[in-house]
């Protein structure tokens, strides 16, 4: 793919990715695929960069960081998903009784709610969780940042730095509203960075040498 095209599906990726939490918001039925459509053209946009410019880097630490992304994810998934096994079980109950048996919720228990050690043990479940997803996210923050880096010198557009930081800062602050914002505002960054990418001229064509 030529380096045109490499710029739209990254500037056009990096847009829909935008677009997906504020479509969230709004109550569209395909957010998530939009947001994996999105990244997707991203990491083809940066594969086609990556063996543009011959620097492997662009591509392989985007890669690795979307891989620890997903992987924290599902690792915060998964102890949600044990809590409320985990909590269900002390009323009684698990997934396939509430899924069969619409009478199951009403006939819970409830009064156990109050028992604050069985609170306290799945809230500490769902906090592990959270702290290996902020773990999982930062580093992979790192992996993205290097991987602009890598884009800004080979570009000389100073955004794709400007943005690996902002998208690392807001990756330790995900603690605070703030970072999911400062991760928002990266995205518009990485947008514009796409599309400043300047196109390289073409080459005149040299003139067959003379036979006179």
């Amino acid at each position: 793919m030529t380096l045109e095209t490499n710029k739209t599906l990254g500037g056009v990726g990096a847009l829909l990715m935008v677009i997906t939490p504020v479509a969230g918001f709004a109550g569209g039925m395909f957010t998530g695929l939009l947001g994996l459509v999105g990244l997707i053209l991203v990491l083809i946009a940066m594969k086609g960069l990556a063996d543009h410019y011959n620097e492997g880097g662009i591509f392989n630490n985007t890669l690795y960081g979307v891989v620890l992304t997903i992987v924290g994810v599902i690792a915060f998934i998964a102890t949600i998903v044990v809590a409320a096994a985990s909590f269900l079980a002390e009323f009684g109950t698990d997934w396939e009784t509430l899924s069969t048996d619409p009478s199951a919720f009403s006939n819970m228990d409830w009064t156990q709610f109050t028992d604050l050690d069985l609170i306290f043990r799945n809230l500490t479940t769902v906090l592990i969780g959270l702290v290996i997803l902020f773990v999982f996210v930062v580093i992979a923050s790192i992996f993205y940042k290097k991987s602009l880096d890598s884009l800004a010198k080979k570009t000389n557009v100073g955004l794709f730095g400007t943005t690996g930081l902002i998208l690392l800062i807001g990756a330790v602050l995900t603690i605070l509203a703030v970072g999911f914002i400062l991760i928002w505002v990266a995205g518009i960054l990485l947008t514009v960075a796409f599309f400043s990418i300047k196109s390289e001229p073409v080459q005149p064509l040299q003139p067959p040498p003379s036979t006179t």
